[in-house]
């Protein structure tokens, strides 16, 4: 691994940015801002940057139109998808609740690889599977643990859960894309094409926001979410996931929900129990066990050769 130190530093940083935005965007919504309202300042700050960047850093265009159908469904369902789900979702659950879920991203590749591109499922990977998704279940149908009036939990893991899967299959299908193309030209258009799908729902509920009464607080997190969660933690995960192996970053896919949940009882804004450390260990087992690669088939049999190589 070049630069483990630097490796392992990016992981942890973007893992962090993400597990911080649970509990930071319930500081702004839904009293100062609604969550179709961020999603759009969001989507459209990421447009702006990345199509900037991609006009400085390359020439490289998406051609021909199978890449340019991929990439607008990449745009609504791995953008426009993705964010309205998620922050719709985050406004009505809790953040751990919310982190715990999210989780289950690895399970829906999984899924997305077998029905789209017939990659086989193991019977190691089909009982994750089922682990993953009875602890989901779990949390989605549990009792309203840390909910505060006005909330809807259970409708609100189910966004959330909706939300997994619409990224599960994204990274499914952009995968051709970032092999093919520069990144920066592949995200700048898909965020292109999901602001296009985002304004239209969000534009009212993002001029509706008293920008000029905002407390200082309240800008700093939604700056984060622009920034920090939208731009900066992708950049991160890009480079670092050059150098990461497989084994490295599924680590980092654990590490996100713990943070989540120190993040969030340390702030107050939610209570881990008994109950959601049983449901959090069927969703880490499920996913251990669905991110394992399958062991190759054994060759036929052969005469045993001594070899002077261990």
């Amino acid at each position: 691994m070049k630069n483990p130190i630097r490796v392992h530093a990016a992981l942890f940083t973007a893992a962090f940015i993400y597990a911080a935005n649970y509990s930071l965007s319930k500081d702004v919504m839904p009293h100062f801002a609604r969550p179709f309202g961020l999603v759009t300042l969001r989507v459209i700050g990421a447009a702006l940057f990345f199509g900037i960047l991609s006009r400085l850093v390359t020439q490289d265009r998406i051609t021909g139109r199978a890449d340019n159908v991929r990439a607008v469904l990449c745009g609504l369902i791995g953008i426009a998808s993705n964010q309205l789900l998620f922050f719709s979702g985050l406004e009505l659950t809790t953040p751990i609740n919310a982190s715990l879920v999210q989780t289950v991203s690895p399970i829906v590749v999984v899924l997305a690889s077998a029905v789209l591109l017939g990659e086989k499922i193991t019977r190691a990977r089909a009982a994750g599977i089922v682990l993953a998704g009875v602890g989901a279940a779990l949390i989605i149908l549990g009792r309203k643990t840390g909910a505060t009036p006005g909330q809807d939990t259970p409708l609100g893991n189910l966004y959330i859960l909706l939300n997994a899967t619409a990224f599960g299959v994204y990274l499914v299908i952009v995968t051709p894309l970032m092999r093919k193309y520069h990144p920066f030209t592949v995200l700048a258009r898909i965020f292109l094409v999901g602001a296009l799908a985002v304004v239209p729902f969000g534009w009212r509920q993002a001029v509706a926001i008293d920008y000029a009464h905002l407390p200082l607080l309240i800008w700093s997190e939604i700056l984060y979410m622009v920034i920090c969660l939208t731009i900066l933690a992708y950049l991160l995960n890009n480079w670092a996931l050059k150098y990461a192996s497989p084994a490295l970053t599924g680590v980092y896919i654990y590490l996100q929900p713990v943070l989540a949940v120190i993040i969030a009882v340390g702030l107050g804004k939610d209570t881990f129990t008994l109950e959601k450390a049983l449901q959090a260990s069927l969703i880490f087992l499920g996913v251990f066990l669905v991110s394992r690669k399958p062991k190759p088939s054994l060759a036929p049999a052969k005469p045993l050769v001594a070899s002077s190589q261990d």
